[in-house]
């Protein structure tokens, strides 16, 4: 490092990091006329002028007097600096070692940049001491003289020349350092130039004065608009009021509050009306009724849904969401804030009737609680046509299962085949035989038959089914459900029972034999029918030629007949040749200890009653009413069912 030492007599250069330099509090207010007839003990000073046509300006940096570039130029030459052009562009020089970056007159500071690796040190009378800047530009306080103001002010040599100019004495911790000058408030510009320190006008300054404005040397004062006028801040002037444009902004303001209130009242009636509308479905699909009983029966795991979280459960019905559609309705797919999955059913239509009685059944087919039927969790009854909430089934349905893409499809073995037929059985068994009056399914169909983990059944849809009737006037009912699965006697008579039920699963029973749909209207006539080109193939003694290749390798010919024979007992034409469907569930629970013991086949009647394990699953008696379910569709859970 190098060590540069700068002694001035007249010229101060601190830095203004420095604690201990600092200016002294209200200047003196002195203006050049002042006269001091007693001069002062300290150095006196020879007046000084400028002489003309000096630069005022190195490159982009501006050089005001007292400072300057030539000789005669500054106010001495202990304030002249040197402009070069070594480098690309002119460099302002304090000396050699050392550049001016800037020089602020009002603050008294200027910048220098010290060489790199060097330390600048300033030496003073009164304040020495060592400042180092390495690599960066420093701001460095600078006095005009060693005096103070009183001193300087009884020197003829006194700096402060221009009107409304001051002087302000620079002092640190020992004492007097100097003195600079300054504009007084309300003025700007050079204080060491005669009448460099120009007033300000602060009446063209924005936002100075509300009203109006009037500027004097050194000041400004400002008084509120007269009557009548107000402020214009873009004018920046006192303006007439415009009554006109006074009466328009009142109608405006007036118009726009009276559209807002209209709006919020608008928003309140039709809040109300929708309440109200919400209560009245309520009420016409028999929620009151519900509520009651509901109330009678603690422990009741049922729950009336309101609209807007079955909303919030679909994200408002989205139809990404969608899980199928059907002809008489649409099921979302839905998550209610306890984390369950939920099916949830949104129907198109129902009846007069059915409204009626829809809330008590709703609380009655919720009552069902079978291993192998589709829970019913609630309903919602605030809308037109109520929706029903369903247990989730995540893996799809037996259609799937069994019509699905060749290269897709699993292989499902002819044991696994009668597992499904018979849980299915099972299920409307207890929907049959387990429920005051029972409980008809009407849509039996392979779509709504779903399979969960391990292959267990799960029967849906239940929720469209009717109530077994008491009275010959409630067998009339419209002829519903779907094409290939539809009793031919109900077709014919618009009476549906639970012989009907038996038909449809008995088509279910050829789709797990045959692996073909119900219906296949792409296929010849005699084959777009299921059951019809079944009974016509066994009739001709062609069962084989229509039997699923794979299950013919796996079991015995004879038993894969008797379970034929047993699905064309429940296609019989007249309903009262069919089995029931307590029937049905012990011949598949029969044949499934034939499937798993072959021995057994060569037993007697007696020993093979005595393998079947128990009875099939007890009943759980449930008091129901005479009347009639609300919903005329299936509920689809997992993926879309043709119909």
């Amino acid at each position: 490092m190098r060590l540069f030492n700068f002694q001035f007599h007249l010229l101060l250069l601190v830095l203004t990091l420095t604690p201990a330099v600092q200016a002294s509090g209200v200047p003196t207010s002195q203006y050049r006329n002042s006269t001091h007839p007693y001069p002062s003990s300290a150095m006196l000073l020879a007046d000084y002028h400028q002489k003309v046509n000096c630069h005022q300006a190195c490159g982009n940096i501006s050089v005001p007097f007292p400072f300057g570039l030539e000789e005669g130029c500054s106010a001495r030459k202990e304030f002249q600096l040197k402009c070069t052009n070594e480098t690309s562009s002119p460099s302002l020089q304090f000396d050699d070692g050392h550049q001016v970056t800037y020089i602020n007159i009002s603050g008294g500071l200027m910048g220098i940049k010290y060489t790199p690796q060097q330390m600048f040190r300033v030496d003073a009378p009164k304040e020495s001491g060592m400042y180092i800047g390495s690599l960066v530009s420093s701001s460095v306080q600078w006095v005009f003289a060693n005096l103070t103001c009183q001193e300087a002010q009884q020197n003829s040599g006194y700096g402060c020349v221009s009107d409304g100019s001051a002087c302000l004495g620079v002092t640190s911790a020992d004492g007097n350092i100097g003195y600079r000058c300054e504009c007084l408030p309300g003025f700007d510009g050079n204080p060491y130039v005669h009448y460099g320190c120009q007033d300000i006008d602060e009446c063209n300054e924005v936002n100075r004065c509300d009203g109006i404005c009037r500027n004097f040397m050194g000041g400004f004062n400002c008084t509120r608009c007269p009557d009548n006028t107000v402020y214009d801040a873009v004018k920046m002037r006192c303006a007439h009021i415009n009554n006109f444009s006074n009466i328009l902004t009142g109608v405006s303001v007036y118009a726009v509050l009276l559209v807002v209130i209209l709006f919020c009242a608008y928003l309140f009636h039709q809040k109300r009306s929708l309440a109200a509308v919400k209560k009245r479905f309520f009420k016409q699909h028999g929620g009151l009724l519900l509520l009651e009983e509901m109330k009678s029966k603690q422990g009741l795991s049922f729950t009336l849904f309101t609209k807007a979280e079955l909303e919030e459960a679909t994200g408002n019905f989205d139809e990404r969401n969608v899980l199928g559609k059907g002809g008489h309705g649409t099921v979302y797919k839905g998550a209610l804030k306890d984390s369950r999955s939920v099916a949830i059913k949104k129907c198109k239509l129902i009846s007069e009737r059915q409204e009626k009685e829809f809330g008590k059944e709703m609380l009655i087919l919720s009552q069902i609680n079978h291993r192998n039927v589709v829970k019913l969790y609630g309903c919602c009854l605030e809308v037109e046509v109520p929706m029903l909430v369903y247990e989730f089934i995540p893996n799809g349905t037996l259609y799937q299962l069994i019509h699905g893409r060749h290269h897709h499809r699993p292989r499902v073995s002819f044991a696994t085949r009668l597992k499904i037929a018979q849980e299915a059985a099972e299920a409307l068994t207890y929907l049959h035989s387990c429920a005051s009056p029972p409980i008809i399914h009407g849509d039996v169909k392979s779509a709504n038959i779903l399979i969960n983990d391990n292959y267990t059944v799960k029967v849906s849809d239940f929720g469209a089914s009717t109530l077994a009737p008491t009275d010959e006037a409630q067998f009339v009912t419209f002829v519903q459900g779907t094409y290939g699965y539809l009793d031919p006697e109900y077709m014919q008579t618009s009476k549906l029972t639970s012989k009907s039920d038996v038909y449809s699963f008995g088509v279910v029973v050829l789709e797990l034999l045959t692996c073909r749909k119900a219906t296949n209207l792409q296929a010849v006539d005699e084959e777009k029918n299921l059951s019809a080109h079944f009974l016509l193939a066994v009739s001709e003694n062609r069962l084989g030629e229509i039997l699923d290749e794979q299950i013919k390798g796996e079991e015995s010919i004879e038993l894969i007949e008797q379970v034929a024979e047993l699905a064309k007992r429940c296609l019989e034409m007249a309903s009262e040749k069919r089995p029931s469907m307590r029937e049905v569930a012990d011949e598949l629970g029969r044949f499934r200890n034939l499937s798993q013991h072959p021995w057994g086949q060569e037993t007697s009647d007696e020993e093979l009653r005595a393998l079947l394990i128990g009875s099939p699953n007890a009943c759980i008696e449930i008091e129901l009413s005479n009347a009639y379910v609300s919903m005329n569709d299936s509920a689809y859970l997992g993926v879309q069912s043709p119909r």
